[in-house]
């Protein structure tokens, strides 16, 4: 029995340690947003812009958002692990996740019919 709840602890350890090695600062995120230009195609908050898309509360894993920003090939240039590190990229996904969540439309009364 102590071998079953000492291999369930081991495995909770390193299921919550990978998250937890991913999980960034929103405030650090924020900065880097600023610093890097993210801004400029995605809005200040993450909203979206004329030349980027929406990235605030985005639903991509922050494995994924890493790797994109790092090989992309569209029209986003990719930016290396020596313009922003996958540490400052797990910060900015920490930034875009703070974001608050845009209203509902159904409870903007201007937008109700």
């Amino acid at each position: 029995m102590n071998k079953i709840v000492l291999m369930a602890a081991l495995s909770a350890a390193l299921v919550g340690g990978a998250s937890a090695a991913l999980a960034g600062s929103p405030d650090k995120g924020k900065q880097t947003f600023m610093q890097k230009g993210c801004w400029q195609c995605h809005g200040l908050e993450g909203q979206g812009g004329s030349a980027g898309p929406r990235l605030a509360n985005t639903q991509l894993p922050e494995e994924a958002l890493i790797a994109f920003v790092h090989q992309t090939n569209g029209a986003m240039p990719p930016f290396s692990t020596k313009l922003v590190s996958d540490a400052e990229l797990s910060d900015v996904y920490a930034y875009l996740q703070s974001r608050p969540k845009p209203a509902d439309p159904k409870t903007i009364p201007l937008l109700s019919p």
